[in-house]
C-alpha cells in the first residue's frame, strides 16, 4: 500500500478516520525556506496555509497612514475618520515588516499596536459606525492559488478575523493592565453594544466562508482561560460559536478556532461547543491541559497540537524527549496531528529533530512503537 499524501493524513485524522502515520506539518507563516525545511518536509511534513476568503470595503470611511515619534519610538498612525467622529491607532513594526511572511518582521514579530482605537467611551460610538459600514466581499482567489500551489502537500484553511468580543479585547480596547475590564465594568452598554453590531455584520462573511473551496475555516480567536474566563466564554464566546457552526456546517465546512492558551479552567465548556477542531492546543508547560486528558474529555473533536516553544529553547535533545513523552500521552494517535509551531519560528535543528520522532510514528500509535522510536536514537 503506497504511503497517504501529507493533505490526506492531515484530512483523515480531521473527519476522525485512521491516517497510516500521524499528521504532522508547519505553518507557512512561521516557516523558513531552505534546506531543512525541504529535508523535513521529503520526510513527511506538510505545510498549511491560512488565507482569507474575503474582502472588506467600508462606506463612508476614510483612512489616513502617518508616521509619527511617540516617546521617541517611530510609529505608524492610521486614523478612520467618519461622520460621527474620527479614532486612531498608532502601530509599531519591526525591520522586515511587509517584506516577509504575513506581514511579520524578520524576527516573526507581528506589528503591534501602542495606541488602541478605543480610548474613551466617545470611541465606541465611531467603532460601531466603522463596524455597521463594513462590507463583506466574497474573493476566492488566494484561496484557489494556494490550494493549487500547495497541491497534496499540506492543506489551504479559510482564515477568519477575531470573534466579536476579541475584537475588543485584542485589537480595539486591549487587555494591558487590564484595559478591557475596566471598560466591561464602568461602560457596560457600550461595550455590549459594539459587540452585538460586530456579531451582526459578521453574519455574511461567515456565509462567504462556508462557500468558500477550502474545506476548513479558522476562525481566529486566542481562548486563553486567563484572558477570557468561564463566564465571559458562556455569554461571548459559545453564542458565536454556534452561529458560525450552523452556517459552516451546512455547507460541510470544518470550523478550527485557535485555542493555544491555558484552557483548563474552560475545557468543560469547550466540550459544549461544536467547534470540530481545537486548533493549536498546547500541552504542559505551556498549557495547563494534557493531550491524554482533552482526548477523554473531547471525543467528538479534533485536536491539534502546538509544540511548546518553551521546549524549544531548551535544544534539539529536549525536543526529541518531550516529543517522545507527547506521543506516549496521544493513546493510539487518532483525531491529531501536530503543529512544529503555531507562533514563532522553529530553528533548522529543532526542526529536523521533531520530524526524525514523528516521521517514525505509525499508527495505531503503541507503547512498543515509541519505545522502538526511542531506541532508534540510541
Amino acid at each position: 500500500m503506497s504511503a497517504m499524501t501529507r493533505r490526506a493524513r492531515i484530512m483523515a485524522a480531521t473527519r476522525r478516520q485512521r491516517a497510516d502515520k500521524l499528521p504532522f506539518f508547519h505553518y507557512w507563516r512561521h516557516s523558513q525556506v531552505g534546506w531543512a525545511e525541504r529535508d523535513c518536509r521529503n520526510r513527511g511534513m506538510g505545510m498549511n496555509w491560512a488565507r482569507p476568503p474575503y474582502t472588506t470595503k467600508m462606506h463612508g470611511v476614510e483612512i489616513s497612514e502617518s508616521r509619527a515619534l511617540i516617546a521617541g519610538e517611530a510609529v505608524i498612525r492610521r486614523t478612520y475618520s467618519t461622520p460621527v467622529g474620527r479614532v486612531y491607532e498608532d502601530e509599531k513594526q519591526e525591520p522586515g515588516v511587509g517584506q516577509w511572511h504575513a506581514m511579520r518582521s524578520w524576527k516573526d514579530v507581528l506589528p503591534w499596536q501602542t495606541e488602541r482605537f478605543i480610548k474613551t467611551p466617545e470611541d465606541y460610538r465611531v467603532l460601531k459606525y466603522i463596524v455597521e459600514n463594513t462590507e463583506y466581499l466574497a474573493d476566492y482567489f488566494p484561496i484557489e492559488q494556494a490550494m493549487d500551489w500547495l497541491g497534496e502537500d499540506g492543506v489551504v484553511l479559510d482564515a477568519l478575523p477575531h470573534s466579536p468580543m476579541q475584537m475588543l479585547m485584542i485589537h480595539w480596547v486591549g487587555s494591558e493592565g487590564g484595559r478591557f475590564f475596566f471598560h466591561h465594568a464602568d461602560y457596560p452598554d457600550l461595550v455590549e453594544e459594539l459587540y452585538q453590531a460586530v456579531s451582526k455584520s459578521r453574519e455574511p462573511l461567515y456565509e462567504i466562508a462556508a462557500h468558500s473551496p477550502a474545506p476548513i475555516a479558522l476562525c481566529g480567536d486566542n481562548i486563553d482561560g486567563v484572558l477570557v474566563n468561564p463566564n465571559l466564554f458562556r455569554k461571548y464566546f459559545m453564542p458565536q460559536y454556534e452561529k458560525q457552526a450552523n452556517i459552516l456546517h451546512q455547507r460541510g465546512k470544518l470550523m478550527a478556532v485557535h485555542m493555544d492558551g491555558r484552557i483548563g479552567i474552560l475545557k468543560d465548556l469547550i466540550a459544549q461547543t461544536p467547534i470540530d477542531i481545537v486548533e493549536a492546543l498546547h500541552p504542559p508547560p505551556m498549557g495547563d491541559l494534557p493531550i491524554g486528558e482533552a482526548l477523554a474529555l473531547w471525543p467528538d473533536k479534533i485536536i491539534w497540537v502546538g509544540f511548546p516553544g518553551s521546549v524549544y529553547v531548551l535544544g534539539p535533545q529536549e525536543t526529541k524527549k518531550f516529543a517522545l513523552e507527547l506521543l506516549r500521552d496521544m493513546g493510539p494517535g487518532e483525531r491529531l496531528a501536530v503543529a512544529m509551531s503555531t507562533e514563532n519560528l522553529v530553528s533548522n535543528a529543532n526542526l529536523q529533530m521533531l520530524t526524525a520522532v514523528l516521521e517514525q510514528a505509525d499508527l495505531p500509535l503503541t507503547s512498543e512503537k515509541i519505545d522502538a522510536i526511542e531506541r532508534a536514537f540510541a
